[in-house]
């Protein structure tokens, strides 16, 4: 497919006719042929078919109503006779139509051709717009806005089978507007390459033209102010001022010049420069003798001393008198153009037209189309002791032109500095977050009303996920609805969107080029999507600019913006595309983001625990709240032990993104091994840091991208005995709610952040009280560049200080009161409630190495499991302590304990002074022994080996339905 604008390659069936013929047929018919039809040509067919267009109509609409010697005619004049001469003997027709698609002039390559072609290819006010005459080249050019080909049957009418033809739009090149259409038409036969670079050489020669036709006028109006005296000042021009203006006052002059000019009204006007001081702008009409009209601007500038220096008030409220005094000359200087392209005077009166490149100074003999001359008058030179209050030490008010033009030549200029002051505050406005929905708001903020009335913004569920879209169209949803009024009918934000397949949208989208349609109400295209909707929202809206967000490629969506009351125009258009080609690297940059985001947001959250393990000592809640900005490596866990303990454990891996993350999977898997080895606090946290600090050796490059730090707080609380024993690496220490409501940071030895190496890890033992809390977090939470961590412990302290409040409401309130509105950093937080275990569920009993005591102890534990109502367990129970104690006295040293613990399981413990740890082994048919821990672990869900400062704990943990 090949896209408007673009040359087809000449291979036969797609230019004699006989391809596109076919695809013709078969889209009158109603079948899809997207694929072989160029997109310019079937939006084309498709408007043509909306609009009720028959295929076999011949007749066109011909007016009078059009001037045969008007301001197009009479630029394109001399290139149409060039032309003609150019395609001599050729069956090659020019025609220059209006920008409503009216023929105004007609050349042929053959003069015979007048004879045999039909009035429609040579009478002139015919009209070509494609909502009377179908596809042809005119109305194409002026549909598209750009070079369009046509050829055979991608004509839409049969009449126009048998040619092809090439077009092109012709601009002002002051306003950007269309003023006409450039056509050559010829049979199938003579296509040529060069065709296309012909009609842009006599395109540019008529718009060449057309800005000769501006500059004539400016040149009249610099005459008629030069000769008529009026530009005189008080003998002091506006060169002796250099030194006294900044040039951003000058620059300021310029402006103000140029909007003046473009009101067309009389007017004077203070302008406030720096220090301080004043300029008075005077704005007059001048008519030159040929009839053009336009405006002047001088400045007044009161209290100059000449061979001084500039002293100006504060204000002007009177504008002097003006005198006019004799004439001198003086050589003329080059000077730059003022902000506004037109005609601007500079210091020395020298003045100089953007259009023209023609330079008039004070004195100069102003180049005329009739060859008259003109000077300037004294008062634009230099101030002497012969000018008129010249003296050298008395003040007087000095005036000089600013600027001279005609207004819409200065509405122009005026729109143009607006235009580049838009998309420079777009370059600040626009995408200022990484979030996509609030990227596509700032867009249509910056847009309205500077550019447009009312802004909506499509993006495909994709997008707005952070993926890209396979089928941006079938997926598009309302994002943005933003206007200078509230309730028209547009689509609401968050619904689904659908465009029909001759929408603008829809034909912005499959082209990724800007559509504009100055007339809503003449847009058949838009019009056909749904009747009743447009006709609702044509009360509000009368132009569109549709354009796609494509950013590297990736169609990201579809701005559109609207006017209610004057049309858009081209430049309207290409702003409208500067500021979604910008809009749309900021989605795309906010989208890519939210992606990886989400990737590694998922990570974590998968790395992290899904639910919290099942126990009797603590009630626990949890929060992770990750950063905005992006996703680090906090972790969180709760670790079921052995004797009913639970670990609590909390760290944070320095930094953020997938690394991060990983590194936070990682340490959290090798701690919870550690701690399920019922490794002391101290001895979890030394194994850790030798892990990261092989993680550092491991980093692939060599160049310390890897390289990693963390910190860490754990800590194993013991219901039993109602203590908690704490270590922690580099973190934050917890906060302890006593049951009292009190609140205090335990001190516990702070250790080095994990990685570091070499330095030991010291725990610390505190007591936890029936109903305390323990609250373990991440240093998200306290430390903000914008708070003091002293004042936020603070704030800390008072939200935990609801000792009734559940670990939820806990949880919930420390986020609300404590955590940054917009946190830098990830924040995990753990609230725990310890709960003591029963004492009446505890039963122990101490014995001296000797094999003759444990069916002593066996029995009193028996008895123990009765009255706890332990029946049915306390076989297997009996198994197992039977082996556990014969254990520990034939293989341990003395003396035994023996403990039973019943809460949500029933867990028997033997200790001894020994560290012999046993193994569980497959014993042989021949031994006679090495079957004793082989049956406890048949008998018990679990069981293990844990050391104590002096000796060990062998432990076997049995369901309460145990039999």
């Amino acid at each position: 497919m090949v896209r408007s604008g673009e040359e087809p390659k000449p291979t036969g069936r797609a230019t004699d006719g006989t391809g596109p013929a076919s695809l013709r047929e078969r889209f009158l018919q109603g079948e899809p042929v997207d694929r072989g039809v160029r997109a310019s040509i079937l939006n084309s067919w498709q408007r043509c078919r909306s609009l009720g267009l028959s295929p076999d109509r011949s007749d066109l609409p011909h007016t009078d109503d059009f001037d045969p010697a008007g301001r197009i005619v009479r630029a394109a004049v001399p290139v149409l006779d060039r032309l003609q001469a150019t395609f001599s003997g050729s069956q090659v027709n020019i025609s220059l139509a209006d920008a409503n698609g009216t023929v105004l002039a007609r050349r042929f390559g053959d003069a015979s051709m007048t004879g045999s072609l039909p009035a429609i290819q040579v009478v002139p006010g015919f009209v070509f717009a494609e909502r009377v005459a179908g596809t042809n080249g005119i109305g194409l050019a002026l549909a598209e806005r750009q070079l369009i080909r046509v050829h055979g049957a991608e004509h839409f009418a049969e009449r126009a089978q048998g040619n092809a033809c090439v077009a092109l739009p012709v601009r002002d090149p002051l306003s950007g507007r269309i003023e006409g259409v450039l056509c050559f038409g010829y049979p199938r036969a003579f296509e040529r390459p060069g065709l296309s670079v012909a009609i842009r050489r006599a395109a540019e020669s008529i718009e060449r033209r057309l800005l000769g036709q501006s500059s004539a006028h400016e040149r009249a109006l610099l005459r008629a102010y030069l000769t008529s005296g009026a530009g005189s000042g008080a003998g002091v021009p506006l060169d002796a001022l250099v030194d006294a203006f900044h040039p951003r006052d000058r620059a300021t002059l310029m402006e103000k010049a140029a909007e003046l000019i473009s009101r067309a009204q009389r007017a004077a006007v203070d302008v406030a420069l720096s220090g301080g001081r004043c300029v008075t702008l005077v704005s007059r009409p001048m008519a030159s003798a040929s009839g053009v009209r336009g405006f002047v601007v001088e400045a007044v500038l009161p209290g100059f001393r000449a061979g001084g220096h500039l002293v100006l008030p504060r204000g002007a409220d009177e504008v002097p008198d003006l005198a006019a005094p004799a004439a001198v000359t003086r050589p003329a200087r080059p000077w730059p153009t003022g902000p506004s392209g037109r005609f601007a005077a500079v210091p020395g009166g020298a003045v100089r037209s953007a259009g023209n490149g023609v330079a008039a100074a004070p004195g100069d003999t102003a180049p005329a189309d009739g060859g008259h001359a003109a000077t300037v008058p004294a008062g634009m030179a230099d101030g002497g002791a012969d000018a008129p209050g010249g003296r050298p030490e008395s003040p007087f008010p000095a005036r000089g032109l600013v600027m001279v033009g005609e207004p819409h030549v200065g509405a122009y200029a005026l729109a143009a500095r607006r235009r580049l002051e838009l998309l420079s505050e777009a370059s600040a406005r626009i995408g200022t977050t990484l979030d996509v929905h609030r990227t596509a708001e700032e867009l249509a903020e910056t847009a309205v009303p500077r550019l447009a009335d009312h802004v909506t913004i499509d993006l495909p569920d994709a997008v707005l996920r952070g993926d890209e879209s396979a089928d941006p169209v079938a997926d598009l949803r309302r994002a943005v609805v933003h206007g200078i009024q509230e309730g028209l009918p547009f689509t609401p934000p968050g619904k689904r969107v659908d465009f029909g397949p001759t929408t603008p949208q829809l034909r912005s989208l499959t082209s990724g080029e800007a559509v504009l349609e100055p007339d809503l109400g003449a847009a058949a295209g838009w019009l056909a999507q749904d009747p009743e909707y447009t006709g609702r929202l044509l009360a509000h809206v009368h132009s569109l600019i549709a354009v796609p967000l494509v950013a590297r490629g990736v169609v990201l969506g579809i701005a559109s913006f609207y006017r209610t009351g004057s049309p858009f125009g081209d430049d309207d258009r290409s702003l409208a595309q500067e500021l979604a080609t910008r809009a749309a690297l900021s989605i795309d940059n906010a989208r890519r983001y939210t992606h990886e985001r989400s990737m590694v947001l998922a990570l974590q959250r998968r790395l992290l625990p899904h639910g919290l393990p099942d126990q009797d000592a603590v009630e626990v809640a949890h929060r992770y709240l990750p950063a905005e900005s992006d996703v680090g490596g906090d972790w969180y866990d709760v670790i079921p032990l052995s004797g009913a303990r639970v670990g609590l454990l909390v760290g944070d891996v320095v930094g953020h993104g997938m690394l991060s993350a990983a590194t936070m999977g990682r340490l959290r898997t090798a701690s919870r091994s550690f701690a399920e080895l019922d490794f002391p606090p101290d001895e979890v946290l030394t194994h850790l840091d030798n892990l990261v600090g092989r993680l550092d050796r491991e980093d692939p490059d060599g160049q310390g991208a890897g390289v990693i730090g963390a910190t860490c707080l754990y800590a194993i609380y013991d219901p039993a005995a109602q203590r908690c024993l704490l270590a922690r690496a580099g973190h934050p220490p917890p906060a302890l709610v006593h049951p009292d409501g009190t609140v205090s940071y335990p001190d516990l030895p702070a250790g080095p952040p994990l990685g570091l190496g070499g330095l030991p890890f010291d725990a610390a033992e505190i007591d936890l009280p029936e109903g305390s809390q323990l609250v373990l977090y991440t240093d998200g939470l306290i430390e903000d560049r914008q708070r003091d961590v002293d004042v936020v412990l603070e704030q800390l302290r008072v939200a935990l200080a609801h000792p009734e409040r559940a670990p939820e409401e806990t949880c919930q309130a420390v986020l609300e009161t404590v955590a940054p509105a917009h946190p830098n950093d990830d924040i995990a937080l753990l609230v725990a409630r310890v709960h003591a275990l029963d004492p009446g569920r505890i039963a122990s009993w101490e014995l001296p190495a000797d094999p003759a005591l444990v069916a002593e102890v066996r029995a009193s534990a028996m008895r123990r499991l009765a009255d706890w109502g332990l029946d049915e367990t306390a076989f297997a129970a009996e198994l197992i302590l039977s082996e556990l104690i014969t254990n520990a006295i034939r293989h341990g040293s003395g003396p035994v304990r023996v403990r039973l613990l019943y809460g949500r399981t029933l867990i028997c413990e033997v200790s001894d002074a020994s560290n012999t740890a046993p193994h569980l082994r497959r014993a042989a048919g021949t031994d006679e022994g090495g079957r004793g821990l082989f049956l406890v672990a048949q008998l018990s869900q679990s069981w293990g080996t844990r050391y104590l400062p002096e000796g060990k704990v062998i432990w076997a943990e049995c369901g309460l339905d145990a039999a």
